[in-house]
């Protein structure tokens, strides 16, 4: 019997950490071209609307191959709903008021029932203090909860 092949959301810290060059964050940028090269053929991957707006409008010096990165990778349909899903991620304090992006990543995640919502940002989404309010809200909203992660979580046992 095979096993069903597992969705991925990418947020905007996946491609733009492909191609971020500061040392600080050497550990990331590695783990983040290994997943991409070795692991992203194991799932199918979506992004939307949201990541590339944030890629195109954000100060990235690898801008252009950041946006490269996401070409052939689905786009989510966007719906009306997601924007009150976000607000209410907002307003229930599951995302805090300045991140709105957070909050339509996570929107679009769940909304369209992501298995894997794949970033680096670990105060906002990928954390653990904040799955159980997530997970509540979500339920709330008769919305499937993705795993929220980042790509040290997400590699295939034999790697």
């Amino acid at each position: 019997m095979s096993e069903q092949i597992k969705s991925v959301y990418l947020d905007t810290t996946i491609p733009s950490h492909y191609y971020d060059e500061r040392e600080s964050i050497q550990a990331f940028i590695l783990t983040t071209k290994r997943w991409w090269d070795t692991q992203r053929i194991h799932f199918d991957l979506y992004t939307s609307f949201f990541t590339i707006t944030e890629l195109d409008q954000g100060d990235y010096p690898n801008k252009g191959n950041i946006l490269n990165l996401l070409n052939g990778i689905f786009q989510l349909e966007y719906y009306e709903e997601i924007d009150g899903i976000a607000e209410v991620y907002i307003k229930e304090y599951v995302m805090p008021r300045g991140s709105f992006g957070d909050a339509f990543h996570l929107a679009m995640a769940s909304y369209h029932k992501i298995d894997y919502l794949l970033t680096w940002n670990c105060n906002h989404l990928a954390n653990a203090n904040k799955d159980q309010h997530i997970r509540v809200t979500n339920g709330k909203l008769g919305l499937a909860t993705p795993k929220i992660i980042t790509p040290l979580e997400l590699f295939n046992e034999t790697e």
